[in-house]
């Protein structure tokens, strides 16, 4: 299940490499590599902050069933937030 709202880590570097970006976290040195779909969904991430709204974003970009970007996107920010370079927010009111 994806959190309602998400942010950057703290000391997370982002580094583009064409089409595809290595996310590094400072703190604690682990890194992970996204390809250009996995860099497009970041990018949405942080611009939007709430996985939910991603979901619907990417559906007009993608020719992919919503249930397979949603299982994609829970994947990625479970990855992400287990490494420290996305963490958790409470929604704003």
């Amino acid at each position: 299940m994806l959190p309602s709202r998400v942010e950057i880590g703290e000391s997370v570097i982002l580094q583009r490499l064409n089409d595809e970006a290595v996310l590094l976290n400072m703190s604690n040195q682990q890194y992970y590599g996204l390809n250009d779909t996995g860099t497009r969904m970041w990018e949405l991430l942080m611009e939007l902050g709430e996985p939910s709204k991603v979901v619907t974003q990417l559906q007009e970009e993608y020719s992919v069933p919503s249930a397979t970007l949603q299982a994609d996107l829970e994947t990625l920010v479970g990855e992400l937030l287990q490494a420290g370079l996305l963490r958790a927010t409470s929604p704003t009111v």
